[in-house]
């Protein structure tokens, strides 16, 4: 694997192959396909596979990498991780890249590590450079709501971020519909460039359809960024034939339990079925479902392999899908 600083291909060859989408009305652009740092780039992965994901994701036009002060494990493992490889290797590439963090989450004991105050926005971001090793990010996002912090004090303190020059953009993690449209007015107001929202969203999750965030992004002409697209890892072929014994529910049980593999069994044998119709593995067909959609600007996908990255790329060749296709795919997983 060679370093992107003396050996990359060109780089009109390597953004040929990625499609970018405009996040809602601003001039930002994302890669289709985007890196998310939440599983594999902690203490617990070796470094040089975690240099071999970003250099793949990078030759192939992967421009965003996704993080968070928590991610690890343990917490702030993948900003030390994604600081000490932009440092080593992508220093001169710093004006290709996106680099997004998040804060909202518990990170440090007592009462100021955790929500949306402006203390611990602005301290915990502060922390996040410092980790990153970075005079700003381009996208900085409240994790999640706080319903024990008004949403003026939250929207206050992101506007301050973007004047101090710490944050270039900002986005909403988690949120619905009807507080997304209440943050934004106050964003608007405060004139910050708000361009995103991160939320969960598959073939089998439909949360943002029901709870007025996908329609409401749409509306004021916000960029939505899905997380899980591939449930786990539920809408691929790794549970088509029951639970393998190195699997992560197996090992790692935390986020995927052996019950919620049985309950949608059926789901994805079927699901697959589709896809296998479409000359596709079920991965990307769910990729390919997320990313026909005009309101998704990217698909946010972990990796802990290059091989992964690559065949989440693939998705790229055929994201349209017939009527007939999208009402079957609805009445497999609605029903």
């Amino acid at each position: 694997m060679f370093e992107p600083t003396n050996d990359y291909a060109p780089a009109t060859t390597r953004y040929n192959e990625m499609r970018y989408n405009h996040c809602g009305t601003s001039g930002l652009k994302l890669p289709a396909i985007s890196l998310g740092f939440w599983h594999n780039f902690g203490d617990i992965t070796p470094y040089e596979q975690m240099k071999s994901l970003v250099f793949t994701a990078f030759d192939h036009g992967i421009t965003h990498f996704d993080l968070a002060n928590n991610y690890g494990p343990e917490p702030g493992a993948a900003e030390k991780s994604a600081g000490r490889l932009i440092h080593q290797y992508f220093a001169k590439h710093r004006d290709e890249l996106i680099v997004s963090t998040k804060a909202g989450y518990e990170m440090w004991a007592g009462p100021y590590g955790d929500g949306g105050s402006r203390k611990y926005l602005i301290s915990s971001l502060d922390q996040s450079l410092e980790r990153l090793g970075l005079d700003y990010v381009d996208i900085f996002y409240h994790h999640r709501p706080d319903n024990e912090t008004p949403l003026e004090e939250t929207m206050g303190a992101l506007a301050q971020i973007v004047a101090s020059g710490k944050a270039l953009y900002v986005g909403l993690s988690n949120y619905d519909g009807e507080r997304l449209a209440k943050a934004s007015a106050i964003l608007d107001e405060l004139h910050v460039p708000f361009v995103i929202n991160q939320n969960k969203y598959n073939i089998l999750d439909r949360t943002v359809e029901r709870n007025g965030l996908k329609d409401t992004a749409k509306k004021l002409g916000k960029g939505l960024i899905t997380f899980c697209p591939l449930e786990q890892g539920l809408l691929t072929d790794r549970y088509l034939n029951g639970i393998p014994a190195d699997s992560r529910v197996a090992h790692d049980p935390r986020f995927l339990h052996e019950d919620s593999v049985e309950r949608v069994h059926n789901k994805i044998v079927a699901l697959n079925d589709i896809a296998y119709q479409r000359g596709q593995t079920l991965a990307e067909m769910s990729l390919a479902w997320l990313l026909r959609d005009d309101t998704v600007t990217s698909v946010l996908a972990g990796a802990s392999k290059p091989q992964q990255i690559l065949d989440n790329i693939g998705a790229l060749k055929n994201t349209t899908f017939s009527d007939d296709e999208l009402a079957a795919i609805d009445k497999i997983a609605l029903g």
